[in-house]
Parts: structure tokens; sequence; C-alpha cells
């Protein structure tokens, strides 16, 4: 399963694809801004569209919290994406940054911010369970 360094045209193709996804995030990111701003007080002014039962409240609390969860994973894939679109330019893009082999293009196909193989994420990710 040894795959070759990524040709232009890979990369081409792999570029267009993390713009794609960056402009979607990016996207997502504003609306859930909108959202917040806006909060559950129209743009009207009418203050009775605010929760007066403890129930309302609380539902409140929780869609804001889901809007921030919402609002921080896409800003932390714009953040990998810029990373990968960096690599692309420095042409290392598509090389684990554990152990130097060419990340095989069904995973980033997937992923195709992804900075490691399977193999380097997996024991990453397995070091990160024991030190908890």
């Amino acid at each position: 399963m040894t795959e070759k360094k990524l040709t232009p045209k890979q990369l081409e193709k792999y570029k267009n694809l993390l713009l794609k996804e960056r402009d979607e995030a990016q996207k997502m990111i504003s609306t859930i801004d909108e959202m917040q701003k806006k909060g559950s007080k129209d743009s009207s002014g009418d203050l009775s569209s605010y929760s007066i039962h403890q129930a309302d409240l609380g539902t409140d609390t929780i869609n804001a919290e889901k809007n921030v969860y919402h609002l921080n994973r896409c800003i932390e894939k714009v953040k990998n994406i810029n990373q990968a679109l960096h690599r692309i330019h420095d042409e290392t893009y598509g090389l684990c940054e554990m152990c130097g082999a060419v990340i095989p293009s069904k995973r980033l196909n997937v992923l195709p911010f992804a900075k490691q193989c399977i193999d380097c994420k997996s024991k990453s990710e397995e070091k990160q369970r024991r030190n908890r």
C-alpha cells in the first residue's frame, strides 16, 4: 500500500476541495454569529420573545451552548483548512507530520486537512487516552 507523492493535479483537486469546505464553514460561522447577535429577542426590539418560564430559559441556554459548540468546531475547521492550504503551498501536503509517510488518498478524500496517516493518528489518540 505504498502511494507516491501527490501529483500537481491531485494537489489542485484537494486545494479546491479545501477552499470549498472553508467557504462552507465560514458561512456557517456567519450564520451562527448572526443567531448569537440576534439572540432570542427579534430585531424589532420586541421583548415578548424572551423566555419567562424556567424550562424555556433552560431551552434557550442549551440552544446557545449548542451554537457556541458548533461555532468553535467551525472555527477549528477553518484553522485546520488554512494549515492544509499552507502545506499545499509548502509542498508538504499529504505527508504525515509524524512519520513523513504519504497519507493515503482515501483518508484525504474523507478528511482533506488530515495531518497524520491513520497509524500515527491512532498512536497519538491512544497516547492521549493513557495520559488522561
